[in-house]
């Protein structure tokens, strides 16, 4: 007999108090399938609450370096990593049969858009199918993956159920609690950042309070994991818009000769009705760029316009040429050179503060474009000594970063500030460049002001 021809009622059906009391009790094992940006830290917030933790990733290479100690993300620590292990609470796998071991499986795979700029939800589906062949009963399944509304319980439900006769909310549960990693950012972890939950029926819900509750300073449960989809993506278009907002006036008062980022600073001294975002050369980060298209995809389906959304994305995307016109126009003028033939120093390539992500990130646009209008580019960053083997930015690959010293930064005809790494000298920077162009304002911040430094 097929699993796709089992009966429900051969099926056991679990304990659901059993399970709880796992979870209230750090007595479970958790499986994590993912083992990057979102789900190391969240292996380590297991650990911290005493679980014992499973982590699946297809990189082999991945895996065989987890399991020596040595993390791929520099926010989490190699020694952290060796310290899980030692304490045999965790360990990194490929073989994907051993899902059938663990109590909760947590999901934290990608969730990319294709060239279309449609959901790409390969590695959900993928992932979903792995876990079905070897579910077992009483299992909560949990996706934390940022998608459309309606992935967890019209997608992934259906494909489980149809491949093991299994039922959601009778033999297995299913639940949805987006991530909210912000990697840089010191103040919140995985521990203390509050954890939306929303389960597939009570019990799902009861199970997935239970578990996230144990790891988690403050959980909160919404109806359903529609309305836990659709909060991650509000929160995310959230400040996809107002992004937008402030790189558009930032285009018009530079028009009228105001500085925006003055504006901000005095704006925030308003104690009510305003929250200060900021401009920069355009978005990225696996999240904010991609998420907004999640909804206007899904919101076809119901035939509603997402225009404010994708007027949004268009303002972000602008950016890049923006803030690449704005450094040709600045070499013509104080250095009477044109692009072509310049050599650039790019100040960052990940694609925020602190951090060694570069997923989505403009830098690597607006280098691609530099060197299309025949500029010879260099970078600096700190965190991605060398720029790894992506599907995009192939002429990239392989890449150093230069260090910095007085003679190198002489060099260069201009440097451009893309990313405002706080390990950087910029005083060194700006004692031996000729011409820097700031699109983070971070000179400024820095209490350093010349005039060969413009801000854009």
């Amino acid at each position: 007999m097929s699993q796709q021809q089992i009966s429900p009622a051969i099926h056991a059906v679990p304990n659901v108090d059993s399970l709880e009391h796992k979870f209230l009790n750090a007595e479970a094992n958790i499986a994590v399938v993912g083992l990057g940006y979102v789900g190391l830290p969240l292996v380590a917030a297991l650990y911290n609450q005493g679980f014992n933790t499973v982590g699946f990733d297809v990189d082999k290479k991945r895996v065989n370096n987890l399991n020596k100690g040595q993390s791929p993300i520099k926010h989490i620590e190699g020694r952290d990593i060796q310290k899980m292990i030692d304490d045999d609470k965790f360990i990194a796998t490929h073989d994907f049969e051993k899902l059938s071991q663990a109590d909760a499986v947590i999901i934290c795979v990608p969730t990319p858009l294709t060239k279309q700029r449609e959901p790409d939800l390969s590695y959900v589906l993928e992932t979903t199918r792995t876990i079905a062949k070897y579910l077992k009963p009483g299992q909560l399944i949990t996706l934390e993956s940022t998608t459309y509304p309606g992935t967890t319980t019209e997608v992934m439900k259906p494909l489980i159920e149809a491949q093991t006769g299994m039922i959601s909310g009778t033999h297995f549960f299913l639940a949805y609690s987006p991530e909210r990693e912000d990697p840089g950012n010191a103040g919140f972890s995985a521990q203390n950042t509050p954890k939306v939950v929303g389960g597939d029926g009570d019990n799902a819900m009861r199970l997935a309070k239970a578990l996230y509750g144990k790891i988690i300073e403050t959980v909160v449960p919404v109806s359903s994991p529609e309305t836990a989809e659709a909060v991650k993506l509000t929160e995310n278009i959230f400040r996809a818009v107002n992004i937008a907002l402030v790189n558009e006036l930032k285009v018009i008062y530079a028009e009228m000769d105001i500085d925006i980022w003055e504006v901000i600073d005095a704006a925030k001294t308003k104690p009510f009705g305003f929250m200060p975002f900021y401009p920069g050369p355009g978005l990225g980060g696996h999240c904010i760029p991609i998420d907004p298209f999640y909804l206007t995809w899904k919101a076809r389906e119901f035939e509603v316009n997402t225009r404010f959304i994708e007027l949004a994305g268009e303002i972000n995307v602008s950016m890049i040429k923006y803030v690449t016109n704005n450094l040709a126009e600045a070499l013509n003028e104080h250095a009477q050179k044109s692009l072509s033939g310049s050599k650039i120093l790019l100040l960052g390539v990940a694609y925020k503060r602190d951090v060694d992500d570069m997923r989505e990130s403009p830098s690597l646009r607006i280098w691609e474009l530099l060197e299309s209008k025949g500029a010879e580019v260099d970078y600096h960053d700190p965190f991605l000594p060398r720029i790894p083997k992506t599907r995009e930015h192939m002429s990239l690959r392989d890449r150093e970063s230069i260090s910095l010293s007085a003679e190198t930064i002489k060099n260069y005809d201009a440097v451009f500030v893309a990313t405002d790494h706080s390990n950087v000298d910029y005083k060194l920077i700006a004692d031996n460049s000729p011409l820097i162009i700031d699109s983070r304002n971070v000179f400024e911040r820095n209490n350093i002001k010349a005039p060969h430094i413009i801000k854009t």
